[in-house]
This record gives structure tokens, C-alpha cells and sequence, in this order.
């Protein structure tokens, strides 16, 4: 199996699920936009992608003009190739945008170990159908998908009482998440070390809000690793 990896910074990979591909010798290609690599002009090849966090939003083309090129190559992919996609965060706002959603600023900032809710469109869906109907998982976004509730190709999938497209797909083989399944025990430190992040964790919680936040996660990370393997061992399938 081949996966190209779509990385904005280089802290903010698919984690757990990572670590999942990687013991099934699972190809990966990684293409770290922030760092000036491209993504290659030829997607054909791949099997699946996966879109990733990070600390930009999709509407700063002009600070980060990759953007362009990499909505056009997920357009491709999804749209055009009708290829398997998964998108994390700015991965699922990407993708809100490129299937004719708009991104806007969340009210409040969702930051935390927080509930998620499944619609009853979850019981029939390849990916999520063996979820339960309510999990928790780690949020950390101050921007959401909106607009996609007239577009036919659009399934909501789950949802938290802050942010409506917590998890939708397009047609059967494009998925936006917006929360961060795929942690790992180290995840939190790693990712409080990012200006952005950790200003928008300490205006929402406070100080000394990373160290709870830490301990918030390792308290659900069993739980969270479980739902990883089974979006993983089920996106294999697609």
C-alpha cells in the first residue's frame, strides 16, 4: 500500500496511526509542505492520503503559498481520483474547503479532552460503523467547517455541541476529522511547544493549562490508540 502524508510541521504527523502503517511496511510518502517540498505532480500512484494538522489556517495563502498547490492536489485526489482520504484538523478544514464548505472561526475555541457524538449515519458507514456512539477525544482548533449542509456529496458523520462537522465524508472515500484521533503519549508536550498552539491553549484554560492538558490525554490515550486501530484497520479496507 502506498500513502502519501500531507505534513505542515513536522511535530504534527499521523502519531499513532503512523506507527500502525509502519509495522505493516506500509509505504510512505511525506511531503513537509512547510519545509518547501512538493507534492508530486503524478497522485495516480497512491492508495490512499492522509492530510495533517497545523498551525496555519487555510485561508493564509499569501503567507503560505503552498496552500494553493496543495488544495488543488487534494481536489485532484478526492474529486478527480475519488481516492481514500483522511484529514486531521487543518486536513478536514482543507478538504470542508475544497469540496465547496468555508472555514470559519469557532465560537468558542474547542481545546481539550472533549465529547464527540455520532449521527445514525455512523451505523452504516465503512469507517466509523463499530465506533460507539459517543467518544472522547482531544480537540485543539480555533477554526471549523460550515456550509456543506446543501451539498448532496456530504454525510455528517458526528458531531460536538460546539462544532457541528466534527467528523463528515464526501461521497464514500473522502473523511474530514476534525479532532485529533491519532495522538500518542507524547503528542500534548510536543505539540505545547508550538508558539500558536500554546497560546491558544493557555488563552482558552489559563496557565499552566499544557500540564493538565498532558494529564487530560494519558487519562483517555488507551481508549484513543483503540479508536485509531479501527479507523486504521477499517480505512485499509476502502
Amino acid at each position: 500500500m502506498e500513502i502519501i502524508v500531507l505534513q505542515h510541521i513536522k511535530i504534527e504527523d499521523p502519531g499513532y496511526i503512523k506507527d500502525l502503517m509502519l509495522a505493516d511496511r506500509v509505504n510512505l510518502t511525506t511531503i513537509e509542505l512547510d519545509e518547501g517540498e512538493k507534492i508530486p505532480n503524478d497522485l495516480s500512484k497512491f492508495d490512499g492520503m492522509f492530510c495533517m494538522g497545523g498551525p496555519m489556517d487555510t485561508f493564509m495563502e499569501q503567507e503560505y503559498p503552498w496552500l494553493i498547490d496543495e488544495k488543488k492536489a487534494i481536489k485532484e485526489f478526492v474529486v478527480n481520483l475519488k481516492k481514500p482520504y483522511l484529514g486531521f484538523c487543518l486536513g478536514c478544514q482543507l478538504l470542508g474547503e475544497v469540496v465547496g464548505g468555508r472555514v470559519v472561526k469557532s465560537n468558542p475555541a474547542e481545546i481539550g479532552i472533549m465529547d464527540i457524538n455520532f449521527s445514525k449515519e455512523k451505523n452504516k458507514d465503512k469507517l466509523f460503523s463499530n465506533f460507539p456512539e459517543k467518544i472522547k477525544s482531544l480537540q485543539w482548533h480555533s477554526y471549523e467547517v460550515q456550509g456543506i449542509e446543501n451539498n448532496k456529496d456530504i454525510t455528517l458523520l458526528a458531531s460536538s455541541p460546539i462544532t457541528k462537522y466534527q467528523i463528515f465524508k464526501y461521497q464514500n472515500h473522502a473523511y474530514g476529522i476534525q479532532f485529533h484521533i491519532e495522538i500518542k503519549d507524547t503528542t500534548v508536550n510536543e505539540w505545547g511547544c508550538v508558539p500558536e498552539y500554546k497560546k491558544a491553549l493557555e488563552d482558552q484554560l489559563g496557565d499552566g493549562a499544557l500540564e493538565k492538558f498532558d494529564n487530560a490525554s494519558k487519562d483517555n490515550m488507551k481508549d484513543m490508540n483503540n479508536y485509531s486501530k479501527i479507523l486504521y484497520e477499517n480505512f485499509k479496507k476502502i
